[in-house]
Parts: C-alpha cells; structure tokens; sequence
C-alpha cells in the first residue's frame, strides 16, 4: 500500500478535516483503513459516548502506526539503486 494514504489519514485527523478524510475513505485501495476511518467518522458524528469514540480514535491511529510501519519495512527490503 502507499504510504501517503496513511499520512494524509493521519493528518486529517489532527486537523480534524473531515471532509477530506471521507474522500480519503472512499479513494483508498485499504479496505481496512477504510473501515477503520467509517467507523470512527460514525462514533465522532452518531455517539454520544466519549468512550466510544476514543475506542475508535484509538483503534484508527494504531491501525496508521502499524500500517506506516510494515509499509516502511517492505519498502527498505527492496532498494533502488539510483546513481
């Protein structure tokens, strides 16, 4: 996966930009970060508990963190050399 869909998800979300991060929903290829941010968007909109929406706050940005990760170590596996 790139690694700009999860940047840009992890951007939107610490600006609370919402209306990109919908966009950013629907265009990515991740089906997982793409459920990860529907349901967030949902407890953000639809709860009126905090808890719920923290879980799921929580639950997107660990997601990033370890999506960032395993894409970093696939990409580092296989380097270009460029002259």
């Amino acid at each position: 996966m790139d690694t700009l869909d999860y940047d840009r998800a992890l951007y939107y979300t610490h600006r609370s930009e919402w209306d990109n991060l919908i966009v950013l929903m629907v265009r990515t290829k991740d089906h997982m970060l793409s459920k990860r941010i529907e349901r967030f968007l949902h407890a953000y909109q639809f709860s009126s508990d905090y808890t719920v929406i923290e879980r799921n706050l929580y639950s997107l940005l660990r997601y990033l963190d370890h999506a960032n990760n395993v894409t970093g170590i696939q990409q580092n596996e296989n380097p270009v050399l460029s002259i």
